[in-house]
């Protein structure tokens, strides 16, 4: 059945594995990057450094907050390391761009990354003129997902209402805050039909067709 999202004026996406699908693996080539980097910094062979980078995500909601926390890491100097990552393995969606194009009212990105990392991929997949604004990690202070406190500040920064707004991400705890402020949540990626958590609204594999038969405002129509 398709979803009713009648009632949805602002489009909320996160990025990485959200707007493109996990089994680019271009994500995979961002977590080598961070455990080398984890490495340098704390002087550990791979496998621990690789297993203080995931301990760091859980503790924090970003590896890169128990870095800045922990070992003194400046932020630009930890996203110049993906800033010149090949984008070879991400390829425009032309169903993805028409599904998002039909969404009425705003599209907002709202995203643990940096500005540039955003812009490059946005670019990348041709959907960088479909987005009104980029709410990136640094205009929340480094505070990333899920903590409430970015959510509270894009809700405000950007006059968003959350009762008809619709969030759409690939981690599932990164959900729960906007539903607990009444947005319409949606998991996305393959694991997402799996989700049992009652703050999860919506599931799906694949974006674009779920956005496709979406049913939404007849003033769109």
């Amino acid at each position: 059945m398709s979803a009713d999202l009648s009632h949805v004026d602002t489009w909320l996406f996160d990025l990485d594995n959200t707007l493109y699908p996990a089994s680019t693996g271009f994500m995979s080539e961002i977590e080598g990057r961070m455990t080398a980097y984890v490495q340098k910094v704390t002087g550990l062979p791979p496998d621990e450094a690789y297993a203080l980078q995931k301990k760091y995500l859980a503790e924090h909601g970003l590896t890169l907050r128990g870095l800045m926390e922990n070992h003194g890491v400046d932020p630009d100097e930890f996203h110049a390391l993906f800033h010149d990552l090949s984008l070879e393995a991400l390829a425009h969606d032309p169903d993805l761009v028409l599904a998002l194009a039909r969404l009425p009212g705003r599209r907002l990105i709202f995203t643990n990354a940096d500005d540039i990392h955003a812009e490059r991929v946005l670019e990348r997949l041709g959907l960088r003129d479909l987005f009104e604004d980029v709410f990136h990690i640094a205009t929340f202070d480094y505070t990333p997902k899920p903590s409430p406190a970015p959510f509270q500040r894009m809700a405000e920064s950007h006059g968003v209402e959350p009762r008809t707004t619709a969030f759409f991400e690939d981690s599932e705890r990164n959900l729960a805050p906007a539903a607990e402020l009444g947005m319409t949540t949606v998991l996305v990626g393959p694991h997402a039909l799996a989700s049992t958590a009652p703050f999860v609204h919506h599931r799906t594999e694949d974006l674009a067709p779920f956005l496709t038969a979406a049913k939404l405002m007849e003033a769109a129509r």
